[in-house]
């Protein structure tokens, strides 16, 4: 038997195409963006006095998102942490963490370590993003008055 051997022919794979940035990273700049960002919906934002959120509960909830990577895998900081972030004490992110919890926007699961000692908090953010959806529709509601009463401003009188 002889021995043939035959050149395979190489086929280069396409590349992929060149990611487009998004607009968070076209604004911030790719060296910050590639740190990481949270995603805070604009409702929440805007909604917070609707909802009641102080200052430091707003900072706690975003300090909160921006641990929430994975929509499985709920945050967990420590209270230690959160406070030397924002500058403030255990005590004040323990307060403000139970008054979101009294309102029903956060739920708090104890977390165990593998040697039964207790850990930090396992925080469930259910309950706000429930409130934020239902406060969606007002959200609609408003937008569409407030595009309707600037048609009705660029519509010339005596024309309909």
């Amino acid at each position: 038997m002889s021995a043939k051997t035959t050149e395979a022919e190489v086929i280069d794979f396409p590349k992929p195409a060149a990611r487009k940035p998004s607009s968070t990273e076209r604004i911030w700049g790719k060296a910050i963006y590639s740190h990481g960002y949270a995603g805070i919906p604009s409702i929440l934002i805007q909604a917070q006095r609707r909802l009641g959120i102080n200052s430091m509960q707003m900072n706690i909830i975003i300090q909160l998102l921006d641990y929430w990577h994975e929509p499985s895998r709920k945050p967990f900081p420590a209270k230690k942490e959160l406070a030397k972030r924002m500058d403030v004490t255990e005590k004040t992110i323990q307060n403000n963490i139970r008054a979101l919890e009294k309102v029903g926007y956060i739920q708090r699961e104890m977390r165990k370590t593998a040697a039964g000692d207790w850990n930090s908090n396992i925080y469930h953010l259910d309950g706000l993003i429930a409130k934020v959806q239902a406060l969606e529709p007002e959200f609609v509601a408003e937008k569409k008055q407030r595009k309707e009463a600037k048609a009705a401003l660029q519509t010339p009188k005596g024309l309909k």
